[in-house]
């Protein structure tokens, strides 16, 4: 998919909580080899959320970053995205709460979206629709979780907390990027699900690798390539969803692809896997360092299942706006390590009650 007109990044900005989990620490609680969970998932530790955040807050510091190098008005944007699986509500848009903190609006389009790990990329497609056709001048959309595994469950050594929040706009050599061109790719494939009421996500074992992450995520990039006539060697910075450490790794040598290219993007095995945000912010990161000319690929995958696949080039305006805000590095090199009984605590697996009402 090419955009009718060109669509260009203005803005990024991330936020990663200073609070940390490891591996060990897990481990030690069930009773496990801590070595081997850390070779196998190639993640050190998780960023968790403190007891006064949630998805809605860390979206509102990520817009900010976001705002602070787009250099746009506020009210100029007219679409704001909130791609996550933690609301902090049921019932009850997160959108307009972040567009209100962050001064977007009243009339602008303000939705939340779910399609686990890839909803953030889900609101960049739509963001990129509205300003190619001409209805809106500026988008935003953000990816914004907190950590959603279940008590001694796999998935507890990697689901992580953190939000990324990107700024779309017109084609300008001004901007920090400019869009080439993306595909999305989607199938039923039952590899993780939460049902109603239920605390925690499950996830079938089986499907999580070659029928759901691998499938999707090397179809989306290998159908990019074909459609823009590029190769492997063309992108000198890959993202890929990184669920883990070593996924984005198996991937890139399935597609020939230099695993070097993966080294700025590949934030995992320092903040596990931040779900909706994950791509978007080893983008981020990439768009902290990357230069003029440059190419960078970048492809999500979300359980249940699908990818969005995107190519984008460096302009010449990202020198002016990079410092105007946080990197994703300073965040990631803030860190407060916690044990256990902290973690369940900020996280409410600690339940206090005076006895039966």
């Amino acid at each position: 998919m090419k955009p009718k007109n060109p669509v260009s990044v203005y803005g990024w900005g991330s936020y990663v909580p200073p609070y940390r989990l490891t591996v060990a620490e897990i481990s030690r609680v069930w009773g496990r080899d801590p070595v081997q969970y850390e070779e196998e998932l190639n993640v050190k530790e998780k960023a968790v959320a403190g007891p006064d955040e949630d998805s809605a807050t860390m979206a509102v510091e990520a817009g900010r970053n976001a705002l602070s190098r787009a250099g746009v008005n506020p009210k100029d944007i007219g679409a704001l995205y909130v791609g996550t699986e933690s609301p902090p509500y049921a019932v009850k848009p997160t959108a307009t709460t972040v567009a209100e903190a962050l001064g977007v609006g009243p009339f602008s389009l303000a939705a939340d979206l779910e399609f686990a790990c890839k909803a953030g990329t889900e609101g960049l497609q739509a963001t990129i629709a509205l300003v190619s056709s001409g209805m809106i001048k500026y988008g935003m959309a953000i990816g914004s979780d907190t950590a959603q595994g279940g008590p001694g469950d796999h998935l507890e050594y990697t689901a992580a907390s953190g939000a990324t929040a990107i700024i779309v706009g017109p084609g300008s050599k001004d901007a920090a990027a400019t869009l080439e061109g993306s595909v999305s790719f989607v199938s039923d494939t039952p590899d993780f699900w939460r049902r109603y009421a239920a605390r925690y996500p499950s996830h079938g074992e089986g499907f999580t690798g070659e029928p759901a992450y691998f499938k999707h995520v090397e179809g989306a990039t290998r159908a990019l390539m074909e459609e823009l006539g590029l190769k492997p060697s063309d992108f000198d910075y890959v993202v890929f969803h990184q669920p883990n450490g070593r996924y984005p790794l198996t991937a890139a040598r399935d597609l020939g692809i230099s695993p070097s290219a993966l080294k700025v993007g590949l934030l995992s095995p320092m903040i596990g896997n931040t779900y909706a945000a994950a791509s978007i912010t080893g983008f981020s990161a990439v768009l902290d360092v990357a230069k003029p000319g440059q190419r960078v690929l970048v492809t999500s995958f979300g359980s249940g299942a699908g990818s969005d696949s995107f190519s984008f080039v460096i302009e010449d305006g990202i020198e002016a706006r990079r410092d105007k805000a946080r990197k994703v590095m300073d965040y990631v090199s803030k860190r407060v390590e916690i044990d256990y009984a902290l973690y369940l605590k900020f996280r409410g697996g600690i339940r206090l009650g005076g006895g039966a009402k």
